[in-house]
């Protein structure tokens, strides 16, 4: 663990490259993406859940293999195709209510692996 000393002497501007707090996160966000992508395995998995949201069903889709704005762009499509909304947590796309099917056809129509998974 480092002293008060070293955590107060970090440098965190540099006239060369500006804010380097906001260099080291977007270094760690580009990895953390990089190990998400590399850990799929090219099958997306609809399941509908309920669990910790008080009774309320989301459909979530898991292991698509596309990058943070691909993401947030297919999750626009999609919400718009089912008429809800949605949110993008973690590289998983859930949409409110249950729309398997329409998310599913939607999906393979766009070239992607689908596997309805869970109950």
């Amino acid at each position: 663990m480092s002293s008060l000393r070293d955590q107060l002497s970090r440098k965190v501007y540099s006239t060369d490259t500006g804010d380097m707090r906001k260099h080291d996160e977007s270094e760690d966000q580009k990895a953390q993406e990089a190990a998400r992508l590399a850990a799929l395995d090219g099958v997306v998995r609809i399941k509908r859940e309920t669990a910790g949201r008080k009774g309320k069903g989301v459909t979530t889709l898991h292991g698509i293999a596309l990058g943070t704005e691909e993401l947030k762009a297919l999750l626009q499509v999609l919400k718009k195709r089912c008429g809800s909304g949605g949110t993008l947590k973690d590289g998983i796309i859930e949409i409110q209510g249950d729309h398997r099917d329409t998310l599913r056809a939607e999906l393979e129509k766009r070239g992607h692996t689908v596997k309805l998974a869970g109950g």
